[in-house]
């Protein structure tokens, strides 16, 4: 599967601006500030191609990028707390109706940022995923940060963490120097493959 060859598609401020459904999609979801755009970049090899931002909550619509066997969603981040009620309904309203809209989704990838515990909005969003029996996997970014000692508490705290999504699959992930990087290639794989 190439991973390389992804161009950006398109952007989605409205739900009634959502390209038609074609090929499997991999959605990248997670609050603002996460590493999201860093681990969309890692993936597809690319410096740039997912803007990063140094100004949380700037991803304000969805973003598509198109791949030769699948697309990558880029949802805005969330739980920004300087953004407006109105810019806050809006995102809901977004996302929402993304995922109502019966898209061809292979999988959600919800990122976590791994030295942190897990905040309400990213609670809210899991417990979402788990109870609609959506496909997803977690993401643990920015394992760099951590030194082994302190890498090793952290799997244990969030193991206990998010103990009520039992068999959701967990990836520690760096941007920095790849870590993970094959097992996210893999699991995207598998679950496209799983679709057809």
């Amino acid at each position: 599967m190439n991973f390389n060859k992804v161009e950006f598609e398109m952007s989605a401020g409205t739900a009634a601006q959502l390209p038609p459904k074609s090929k499997p999609e991999v959605v990248f979801s997670g609050h603002s500030n996460v590493g999201k755009s860093s681990l969309i970049n890692k993936l597809v090899q690319r410096k740039n191609l997912a803007r990063v931002s140094s100004q949380p909550g700037k991803t304000a619509t969805i973003n598509f990028f198109d791949a030769e066997e699948f697309k990558l969603v880029d949802l805005p981040g969330y739980g920004y707390a300087k953004v407006s009620k109105a810019e806050k309904k809006r995102w809901a309203e977004l996302v929402e109706g993304y995922f109502s809209a019966d898209r061809n989704i292979a999988l959600i990838i919800q990122i976590i940022d791994i030295r942190h515990k897990p905040t309400m909005d990213d609670y809210d969003m899991l417990t979402f995923l788990y109870e609609s029996n959506a496909p997803f996997v977690i993401v643990l970014t920015k394992k760099d940060k951590l030194k082994k000692t302190a890498y090793e508490k952290r799997i244990d705290e969030i193991m206990d963490e998010l103990k009520d999504y039992e068999g959701v699959e967990l990836i520690p992930f760096s941007a920095v120097n790849g870590v993970g990087l094959d097992d996210v290639k893999q699991v995207i794989e598998e679950y496209i493959q799983d679709l057809d």
